[in-house]
């Protein structure tokens, strides 16, 4: 989950750095005096909310290395890392990608990542304690998960849909802003501050509602990698795989966890659970007992 966490917040943090700078630069007026038109707004709304996610995606490799201190391994030190680079390039070429980097990263809770802004430029790294707690089959099928992530191109249709969302935010924050600055403040253009600040704040809330879009996707994607790791490693480790985070957690039922940024808990329901980047594990598990394939 921390990717996706560290992906919305860099998208937003973009968002809301590119509408100061086109306040303050004038643009964000000078399109809306230009031509009032509904059409030069959405092409502006476009620009800029697709600026963002592009952004927050050209970034999210060296995001996830400084923020997880990935050591990426350039040289197999001892066998572990052997059989991981190896494990990795057997998956990738299975799929038809280049070879990742593949990296370690200081961590107690078993978890894996894949990110990159290019199916063959990515960047595969897996935690300590999943090292420590999961045996090769079922680390085998980690790793199959993650690399069915980067040959599906997850991080750029996220990046896409990112940037569909930002555009309508965008586009309907300053229609809201207009509105406003027009019948509470009386503003003669609809451009006087309140607009600005109405602006700001809506695109927050905005963005907030809309990623309900983005991770209704990102359950979606889990479902679809797990289905490519069991076709890489097999259903009977993949489902392995899963079984070792429940009883590596069961201790600690109520606690929230991450492996491939699993959240982890019963099965939420209402609101909540449109805000989850990954289905619970149960519903995961169920999923592949019904594949065809072992």
């Amino acid at each position: 989950m921390k990717r996706i966490v560290l992906f919305l917040a860099t998208n937003l943090a973009i968002l809301f750095v590119l509408s100061i700078v086109a306040r303050l630069t004038g643009l964000d007026q000078w399109l809306a005096v230009r031509g009032s038109s509904l059409t030069g707004l959405l092409v502006f709304a476009a620009f800029f909310g697709f600026a963002g996610s592009f952004i927050s995606l050209a970034l999210s490799k060296w995001m996830a290395k400084t923020s997880m201190g990935v050591r990426v391994i350039q040289q197999p030190n001892n066998a572990t890392e052997q059989w991981l680079v190896t494990t990795v390039a057997h998956h990738a070429r299975a799929v038809g990608i280049g070879m990742p980097e593949v990296g370690i990263f200081d961590s107690p809770e078993p978890n894996a990542f894949a990110t990159g802004a290019r199916r063959n430029a990515a960047l595969v790294a897996v935690s300590t304690g999943l090292l420590q707690r999961m045996n090769e089959q079922e680390a085998e099928a980690v790793l199959a998960h993650e690399i069915t992530h980067v040959a599906n191109g997850d991080m750029v249709t996220l990046t896409l849909i990112q940037g569909v969302v930002n555009t309508f935010v965008i586009f309907l924050s300053r229609i809201i802003g207009n509105i406003v600055d027009r019948t509470l403040f009386r503003s003669d253009d609809g451009r006087g501050p309140a607009y600005f600040i109405t602006v700001i704040v809506t695109q927050l809330l905005l963005g907030i509602l809309a990623n309900m879009i983005v991770m209704w996707f990102s359950r979606w994607r889990e479902f679809r990698a797990d289905r490519g790791g069991a076709q890489l490693a097999g259903t009977g480790k993949m489902i392995a795989a899963l079984e070792r985070l429940k009883s590596a957690h069961e201790p600690l039922p109520a606690q929230q966890f991450e492996a491939f940024g699993i959240a982890s808990g019963p099965a939420r329901r209402g609101i909540v659970r449109l805000f989850m980047s990954h289905p619970p594990l149960d519903e995961r598990i169920a999923a592949l007992q019904n594949l065809g394939f072992r």
